[in-house]
């Protein structure tokens, strides 16, 4: 780069400052976390060297956060990390090369990593290996435990007696069922046979070891934490935790009293999913467990917030008014579809067990016959009791909040095409907002909520997320055609003020599918919105897709960064092949261009972009015609 990047990063944050952007947040999930060649054991993770790596390569980007995905434990043959468990973490992320930097831990870690990570099968380092990172980390976990039983290092008793007593009555019922899982050869508790109270006593006790090892293995997750966090705050970086809306297997096997036999939790039809998806998440009792179900989830944000600075909320829509339907349907693909809004459904004849929990009534539902009621103005008014009656869950979730002293600012909310009304009068009262992706937005539509100029400033706004293409391979489809030209002239309108430079502009974008990309990416920063998120696809420049929603693929969740990362994005940035940051951020600036102080900031800008030879020509032309105008 042509510039330091101490003076690089100034440059940025003063440019998102300028801009009035509040956060800047780089959206990664552990798995995709890259590794130093000598630690990777074929699975990412936020505490390693690779982790350490791409933090410190992210705050000198000017992000300010990072969004990370669930990090429960994982099944042996499902890698999605939002059917992880809830307060059990993932022991792959373990990251033995930073735990044996700690002089207490060094014994124990001695001569572990090599081996794992020679047998690690051959495979491309931009793919995470699920299966042989899941036998790799309980081998080490258990060579842990065992040397750390045999050893007597006070300080780290002492720090493990400290975690058993806050964390033992959360975790134990995970502990029995990693030992259960293990005596009955599956992790599918619905194929084990069903035991008794006294029988699962026995069990417990003969598996004691186990259960210890399990709780051991929380204990290294809990100090490589501690680590990670520290050394987010010393690069000024806040870490977002994920509350998943799903439970898994051990969560339902522990707590199958707290659930509805009736009915399994999905997605309703959509623009995204016409179809809806059958997720087959439990749904809550609340109605007929209600302390028990609030318990739990004050015990979930409690968790995540002793952990992290700020909270995302998966679908919030599940703690308000989830959609629903028949759990004892042979066809769940079909029967979503058919589904309804839990307490949303006074007067539907397919779902008569709905009525009796129903808040709205009948006459407070829409009344044209052709609003469906999977729609968000199916309910089309409140009285503000019931509202308070939607958000028991929310409320709660949000006294935590505060009780932890972060703001509600710290709080995001996965809203998308979705956002029905007694959700929406719910956030409200906390003045929180959705997403807006903007890679969705229908260019003919100027009422499309997924345009960034419908956003709203407590919105957040990306390009993508983690169930959407990159930008990248999206463009190259757009390139050359109509639809591409279509986006690149809503782009320029916003992107240039004067009919001259806005025809300009658009050739510009249409040029090249990369020009449109940072024209995707310039928008972001325009507002209203002022909450940033780019997945990490995007701002590497990757045409891979993360997941498919909806669709059991063998390279969904896979997706992760190469070691040579850093390096990567410097040779691609240049020639716009990558989010160029500080270019996108100049031509932000340079659409709105205020006064003097506007102009020197995107001239500055652009001077750190180290833009290759061709590009800066071309790209400060542009520019200074932007900055010259009225």
């Amino acid at each position: 780069m042509t510039a330091t990047a101490s003076a690089t990063t100034v440059a940025i944050r003063d440019g998102l400052s300028a801009l009035g952007i509040e956060r800047l947040t780089l959206a990664i999930h552990d798995g995709s976390f890259p590794s130093e060649p000598d630690e990777d054991i074929g699975r990412g993770s936020p505490y390693g060297k690779g982790g350490r790596a791409l933090l410190a390569f992210a705050a000198r980007l000017g992000f300010d956060s990072l969004q990370l995905g669930p990090q429960g434990d994982l099944t042996a043959v499902n890698p999605s990390p939002y059917d992880g468990a809830l307060f059990t973490k993932n022991p792959q992320a373990i990251a033995l090369a930073t735990l044996e930097e700690d002089p207490h831990w060094a014994p124990l870690c001695r001569d572990l990593l090599p081996a794992l990570v020679a047998g690690r099968p051959a495979g491309a380092a931009t793919r995470a290996q699920h299966a042989y990172s899941r036998q790799a980390a309980l081998a080490a976990l258990a060579a842990l435990h065992d040397r750390f039983c045999a050893d007597d290092s006070v300080p780290l008793a002492r720090r493990f007696d400290d975690f058993r007593a806050r964390w033992c009555g959360t975790l134990a019922a995970d502990g029995l069922y990693a030992a259960l899982s293990a005596q009955h050869g599956t992790d599918d508790w619905r194929q084990w046979p069903v035991d008794d109270p006294e029988r699962l006593e026995q069990i417990a006790m003969a598996h004691a070891a186990e259960i210890d090892r399990h709780l051991f293995g929380q204990f290294v997750l809990d100090q490589q934490h501690r680590a990670l966090r520290a050394a987010a705050s010393r690069a000024g970086v806040a870490l977002f935790g994920d509350l998943q809306i799903g439970f898994s297997h051990r969560d339902v096997w522990s707590r199958r009293h707290l659930f509805r036999g009736d009915y399994l939790m999905g997605a309703p039809p959509s623009r995204t999913n016409p179809e809806g998806q059958a997720w087959g998440y439990p749904v809550v009792d609340l109605d007929g467990q209600p302390e028990a179900v609030l318990a739990l989830l004050v015990a979930r944000v409690d968790r995540l917030m002793a952990d992290f600075d700020g909270l995302r909320i998966d679908h919030p829509h599940g703690l308000v008014c989830p959609w629903v339907y028949a759990a004892a349907d042979p066809d769940p693909a079909a029967a979503v579809g058919r589904g309804a809004r839990l307490r949303c459904s006074p007067n539907l004849a397919d779902h008569p067990a709905l009525a009796a929990i129903a808040i709205p009534t009948a006459d407070q539902l829409a009344r044209d016959p052709g609003v469906t009621r999977y729609a968000d103005d199916w309910v089309r008014a409140l009285r503000d009791d019931q509202v308070a009656r939607y958000g028991v869950l929310f409320d709660a979730l949000m006294a935590r909040v505060r009780t932890s002293g972060r703001r509600q600012a710290d709080v995001v909310c996965e809203v998308l095409s979705t956002w029905p009304y007694p959700l929406r009068r719910v956030m409200d009262r906390y003045g929180l907002g959705r997403f807006c992706v903007t890679q969705k937005a229908d260019p003919a539509r100027a009422d499309d909520v997924y345009r960034g100029d419908n956003a709203s400033a407590r919105d957040w706004i990306m390009v993508g997320n983690h169930d959407t293409p990159p930008i990248w391979l999206l463009a190259d489809g757009w390139h050359g055609t109509a639809a591409g030209a279509e986006r690149a002239q809503v782009l320029a309108h916003r992107l240039a003020r004067r009919p001259a430079l806005q025809a300009r502009l658009g050739r510009w974008l249409q040029a090249d599918a990369r020009h449109l990309c940072h024209g995707f990416f310039a928008e972001l920063f325009l507002g209203p919105a002022r909450r940033v998120s780019v997945f990490f696809p995007d701002l590497f420049g990757l045409r891979a897709i993360y997941n498919r929603p909806g669709v059991v693929h063998p390279d969904n969740w896979t997706l992760r960064l190469a070691p040579d990362f850093a390096a990567d994005y410097a040779g691609k940035a240049g020639r716009l092949a990558a989010f160029n940051v500080p270019l996108a951020l100049a031509l932000a600036l340079a659409a709105r261009a205020r006064g003097d102080d506007d102009r020197q900031q995107a001239r500055r800008l652009l001077g750190v972009a180290a833009l290759d030879g061709e590009t800066d020509g071309e790209v400060a032309a542009l520019i200074d015609d932007a900055l010259a105008g009225p």
